[in-house]
C-alpha cells in the first residue's frame, strides 16, 4: 500500500473510531440526560401517549386524563375542583411542563419510574398498554374545601393544616388560585392562559401556603413564650413577669406600644398571651437575647427550607440583631417572616406535647395494580419544648380562645387553643395588616388538627383583624371539618 492510501485508511479508521466513541458516549453517558430533556419531543410524546396515574385524596382521584385531537400528545390532564386542589397538585401542561406533585412524582404518574420496570416489562409482553401509578396523599377533602371556601370570601390568603401526632398535612389552600385544566393542552390558547396567569399581579400561580413568607405578627409570641419557658426565664404561666409599662426598647428612646389600654404591666405569660401584650413578649425576647430566641425558633423549623415533598420557602429569624431588634423580632416584626406551613408547625408542636413531627403530604406511591411502591412513615423532626412546658403553653392558648382575642374559634364539644396575630404591612406600615390565626383542636380521642391561617388583604378595619375576626373563623371551619371526618 502506498503512502497516500495508507494515510486515507488511517484517517477513515479514526473517523470510525470517533463515531464509535460518540455513539457510546450518547448511549451510556448522556442517555439519561437526553431522555429527560424537555426539548426532546419524544419525551413529551411518551409522557402523554397514555393516561397518567391519579393523585388520590380520601381514596378518590382528584385528577384524570382525557383524549385530545392531537396525533402525538394523545392525552391531557384534567382536575376535579382544580382551583381548590392546584396548591396541592400543581399543574401538568403539554405547553409549559409540570409543577409540584405533578412534577416531583412524574415518574410514578407517567409509569416511567424505575420501580415500575418489572410492571412495564410484563405489560409489554402481554400487550397491555402502559399505565401510570397513583400518588396517595395525606389530605382531608373536607378540610381542604373548608379552607378554600373560607379564603375565597376574604380574597388573598393561605391555610395550612397538620395532624400534630404524625405531621400529615391535612389541608393546603391558597387564594387567589387557578384551574390547571385551563392550560393543560398544547394549543395556543393554553399558552396564552398560562402567560396571563403568570403576569397577574395577584400571583394566582403562587402557592402562598408554602412559598410566601409573611411577618407572623403576634402569632410568633407562641415561639417567644416557648423560649421563656424552655430557658427558665419564667416557669409558671401565672407568675408575674418583670414588665414595666411603658417599656423603652434597649439602646433607644422608643417605647414599644401595645394595642389599646390592656393590662400588660407585669402581666403573667397567660394574661400577656390572652391580651397579646407587645411589651411583655418584646422584653422577654430582648432579655433572653438573640441566640436563645434563635435556638428556639430553629427548633420549630425557622431558618430552614421544608420539603413536603414540595419545597417550602425558608422562614426567617435573624442571627445578627441588637436587643431592640430582638424585641421586635420576638413579637413577629422586624425581619421575622414565616410561611403558613411554618406557623402550622409551631401550633402542631405545641399541641403534640412538644414533639414536632416532620410535615409530609404524600402517604403512599402505588403501582397501577395498586401494590405499594413506597409508604411514608411519621418521623420526629425536633423537640422545641418539653412535654411539661408544651402543656403549660397549651393552657395559655386555650385561655386565648376561652376569653381572649380568639373567642371566634370556639367549637362545641372540643377544646381549642389559639393565638391571633396582626402583622404590619407596607411602607411605613401603611398597608392593611395581615390577619393571622394559629390554633389546634383537641377532643376526647386526641388532637387531630393544628391550623395556621393568614389573610393578606381585606376591607375590614384593624379592630376586626386584631380581634381574630378574619382568620379565626376560617381556622374554626377547618378544625370542625377534620373533627367531623373522624366521627
Amino acid at each position: 500500500m502506498n503512502k497516500p492510501l495508507r494515510r486515507i485508511a488511517i484517517f477513515c479508521g479514526l473517523l470510525v473510531l470517533t463515531l464509535l466513541i460518540r455513539d457510546n458516549w450518547l448511549q451510556y453517558v448522556k442517555a439519561d440526560t437526553l431522555a429527560s430533556d424537555d426539548d426532546n419531543r419524544r419525551v413529551a410524546i411518551a409522557r402523554y401517549s397514555t393516561p397518567r396515574g391519579d393523585i388520590i385524596v380520601d381514596g378518590k382521584p382528584i385528577t384524570g386524563s382525557v383524549k385530545t385531537d392531537d396525533t402525538d400528545l394523545k392525552y391531557k390532564r384534567t382536575w376535579k375542583d382544580g382551583p381548590m386542589w392546584s396548591p396541592v397538585t400543581g399543574y401538568s401542561s403539554q405547553v409549559v411542563g409540570a409543577s409540584q406533585i405533578e412534577n416531583i412524582e412524574d415518574g410514578i404518574l407517567s409509569g416511567d419510574d424505575d420501580r415500575l420496570f418489572f410492571r412495564r416489562t410484563l405489560d409489554m409482553i402481554t400487550g397491555k398498554p402502559k399505565e401510570g401509578g397513583n400518588v396517595v396523599t395525606t389530605l382531608n377533602a373536607d378540610a381542604q374545601r373548608a379552607a378554600y371556601n373560607g379564603l375565597k370570601l376574604k380574597g388573598k390568603g393561605a391555610v395550612a393544616a397538620i395532624e400534630p401526632s404524625t405531621g400529615k398535612i391535612l389541608a393546603l389552600a391558597s387564594t387567589p388560585s387557578y384551574d390547571p385544566s385551563s392550560f393543560a393542552g398544547n394549543l395556543t390558547k393554553d399558552g396564552e392562559t398560562f402567560s396571563k396567569l403568570d403576569k397577574d399581579k395577584d400571583k394566582p400561580l403562587q402557592n402562598r401556603a408554602l412559598r410566601e413568607t409573611y411577618p407572623p405578627g403576634s402569632t410568633f409570641k407562641l415561639v417567644t413564650a416557648a423560649a421563656a419557658l424552655e430557658h427558665g426565664k419564667y416557669t409558671d404561666p401565672d407568675e408575674k413577669t418583670d414588665s414595666p409599662l411603658p417599656w423603652t426598647m434597649p439602646g433607644t428612646q422608643t417605647e414599644l406600644k401595645n394595642e389599646g389600654n390592656i393590662p400588660c404591666k407585669d402581666a403573667t405569660l397567660r394574661v400577656a398571651l390572652q391580651y397579646s401584650c407587645n411589651t411583655v413578649f418584646g422584653k422577654v425576647g430582648s432579655d433572653l437575647g438573640k441566640d436563645k430566641m434563635r435556638e428556639t425558633a430553629e427548633k420549630f423549623g425557622f431558618n430552614e427550607e421544608q420539603f413536603v415533598p414540595v419545597r417550602s420557602s425558608r422562614s426567617n429569624f435573624d442571627e445578627d440583631m441588637n436587643p431592640s431588634q430582638t424585641a421586635l423580632s420576638s413579637i413577629g416584626q422586624y425581619n421575622t417572616a414565616a410561611t403558613p406551613l411554618q406557623m402550622a408547625m409551631v401550633g402542631a408542636a405545641i399541641a403534640n406535647d412538644g414533639a414536632l413531627m416532620e410535615p409530609y403530604m404524600i402517604d403512599e406511591l402505588k403501582a397501577p395494580n395498586l401494590d405499594t411502591i413506597e409508604k411514608n412513615e411519621p418521623k420526629e423532626m425536633s423537640r422545641p419544648l418539653s412535654e411539661e412546658n408544651a402543656q403549660k403553653l397549651q393552657s395559655m392558648m386555650e385561655t386565648v380562645v376561652d376569653k381572649g382575642t380568639g373567642t371566634m374559634a370556639k367549637i362545641d364539644g372540643a377544646t381549642v387553643g389559639g393565638k391571633t396575630g396582626t402583622a404590619q404591612n407596607g411602607v411605613n406600615n401603611e398597608g392593611t395588616p395581615y390577619a393571622w390565626f394559629v390554633s389546634y383542636a383537641k377532643t376526647d380521642s386526641g388532637t387531630p388538627v393544628a391550623v395556621a391561617v393568614v389573610v393578606e388583604d381585606s376591607d375590614a378595619d384593624r379592630g376586626d383583624i386584631s380581634g381574630g375576626g378574619l382568620a379565626a373563623p376560617i381556622a374554626k371551619s377547618v378544625m370542625e371539618a377534620v373533627i367531623n371526618s373522624k366521627k
